[in-house]
């Protein structure tokens, strides 16, 4: 596939991640996609792998944090690798705390699918809004 293609996948996989479209996102996936988040004390930190690994990590972010973008991601791509440069903005939901993340998604396409997905987040702001304090209240 060409780089456009290839960048074009992503945004459509991006968009599919806005509209919380489950079926749509696995369909731009590869059966054995792996996505990997940094972090410590973070829920949603790990590799999560395959189509059930994916299923879950969307799960668990729809059910722990509100996510907004406030301005378009800006994508870059090389071959089959698209780098997407963005900022979020959210609330961690059990602690109400907001958070600001300036983040990197290095996405490796193959055969039209995303196959792998590398986060390059502010793990810190992000497990900072996660924590709980001394008494388990936010």
């Amino acid at each position: 596939m060409s780089t456009q293609e290839n960048v074009q996948v992503v945004k459509d996989f991006f968009a599919a991640m806005g509209r919380g479209g489950k079926q749509g996102l696995l369909a731009l996936s590869a059966e054995d996609i792996e996505w990997i988040i940094p972090g410590e004390d973070w829920p949603l930190a790990g590799t999560h792998r395959g189509h059930a690994g994916l299923a879950a990590v969307l799960q668990k972010a729809s059910e722990t944090v509100e996510t907004s973008f406030p301005e378009p991601p800006e994508f870059v791509a090389q071959g089959d690798r698209v780098l997407v440069v963005g900022v979020a903005t959210g609330k961690i939901k059990a602690t109400n705390r907001t958070f600001k993340d300036d983040w990197v998604f290095a996405i490796t396409v193959r055969n039209g699918k995303v196959a792998k997905i590398r986060e390059y987040i502010d793990t810190q702001a992000l497990a900072r809004a996660s924590q709980m304090d001394a008494s388990g209240l936010a």
